[in-house]
């Protein structure tokens, strides 16, 4: 029986996917971290001035 890859998110770029698909299992990891730590900061940046999220927020 051979392992078939998890099947990308649509709208992920092909270059990117091809990436993923090169790399090991740590390396995965950090991309992993990295893009969780770069999706939250983004998110805070949309955030109006002058809105504070709550302390749960930052923890999570």
């Amino acid at each position: 029986m051979s392992y078939e890859l998890p099947t990308p998110p649509a709208n992920l770029p092909t270059k990117i996917v091809n990436t993923l698909n090169e790399s090991g299992p740590e390396q995965l990891r950090h991309v992993g971290t990295y893009a969780e730590t770069l999706a939250e900061d983004k998110k805070r940046e949309e955030r109006p001035e002058g809105i504070q999220t709550n302390k749960m927020e930052e923890v999570q």
